[in-house]
């Protein structure tokens, strides 16, 4: 542990010291612990019954145009070295201070215009944007569980689109350099939207050649994306995407349920969204308590203790999804219920 600890440090200290290099900084540095050095020895030298230390004190005060009046000069040749450090040092130190806010603006804007890199873990990549992406984010920052997780947007677009501290941006297309620059290897979850720019079949062809590449990099990562077509859902699925998202079918299957039974659109909106209505549609794992019985005494259960209505049943954490199972159905202690619940249920985690 303390030799990591070790390590870490050199590698803190190697990376400040090539930063210095690397802005120039480090011949500002030079000349000013050049100057503040000389003026001491010359006051000292010059100045009756005074110390290096306190030679050091009026050289850094004078520079730094503090000014504290406790330690004047009262020689000539202190004042001349008074007046030497106040004319060039203050110039030198003005410098130095303007490159490293200069450094500071550079890296701002680097990160508005997409150039950085990110080394998040367990964070969500977002990939594309339009309006459809600035609602998932919108409900993502509605939901207390991912309300400041690092969201890590990729798109073809000028400069950060929100004003949003945990979004960053990078500038690009969806390929390998830029899932890399966004740590896809250490991602919990990835989003790709279809890029509205282009014809149904070359966006759904560009969502399943971006799946490929994230599945290249992080088999791990939760893959979710966005088609038109439901034929190509088929593609989706060779490229190992965990959840596909038929677009037009989604929202036909809903205008149709709501034609004939009216106000089911309403419901699914209520459910669907952490930022209309009080119910919310969540996975929790089995109680232990809950585990190995049947699947109407869990439901009533639920239902009389918590107020929550369990509507399916998954198998595992990401394994088959039963809904509505039928009341003699057995529940493992390792699966998970997708429920209707006020709020996070955190009392039966």
């Amino acid at each position: 542990m303390k030799k990591k600890s070790k390590k870490g440090l050199k590698i803190r200290i190697r990376g400040i010291l090539l930063f210095f290099q690397r802005e120039n900084l480090h011949r500002l540095l030079l000349v000013l612990l050049l100057l503040i050095f000389l003026s001491t020895l010359g006051w000292s030298v010059f100045e009756p019954n005074t110390s290096l230390v306190e030679g050091l004190w009026w050289s850094i005060v004078t520079l730094t145009t503090v000014g504290y009046g406790d330690i004047t000069p009262t020689t000539f040749a202190g004042r001349l070295i008074g007046m030497l450090i106040m004319l060039v040092g203050i110039g030198i130190l003005m410098l130095f201070t303007a490159t490293i806010a200069g450094v500071f603006v550079n890296w701002q804007l680097r990160k508005e215009r997409g150039m950085s890199s990110y080394n998040f873990e367990k964070h969500i990549i977002l990939c594309e944007w339009n309006y459809r992406a600035r609602d998932i984010l919108q409900e993502l920052r509605s939901d207390q569980r991912v309300e400041t997780a690092p969201v890590v947007l990729i798109a073809e677009i000028d400069m950060k689109p929100v004003d949003d501290d945990h979004l960053f941006f990078i500038q690009g297309s969806v390929n390998d350099e830029n899932m890399r620059r966004a740590n896809l290897e250490k991602a919990s979850t990835v989003i790709i939207i279809g890029d509205d720019s282009l014809d149904p079949s070359a966006r759904d062809a560009k969502v399943v050649l971006a799946t490929l590449t994230v599945e290249s990099i992080n088999p791990g990562a939760y893959t979710i994306v966005e088609i038109v077509d439901g034929a190509n859902a088929q593609h989706c699925k060779r490229a190992n995407a965990n959840e596909i998202i038929v677009v037009g079918d989604f929202s036909s299957k809903l205008i149709s349920r709501s034609t004939i039974d009216h106000g089911i659109s309403k419901v699914v909106a209520d459910l669907l969204s952490s930022r209309l209505g009080n119910n919310d549609l969540y996975k929790i794992p089995v109680p232990e308590s809950m585990a190995n019985r049947s699947f109407i005494d869990i439901f009533s259960e639920m239902k009389h203790a918590n107020n929550i209505i369990v509507l399916a049943v998954q198998k595992g954490n990401e394994g088959e999804i039963v809904s509505n199972p039928p009341t003699d159905y057995r529940v493992e202690g390792d699966d998970h219920l997708i429920v209707v619940s006020e709020g996070k249920p955190q009392s039966l985690l």
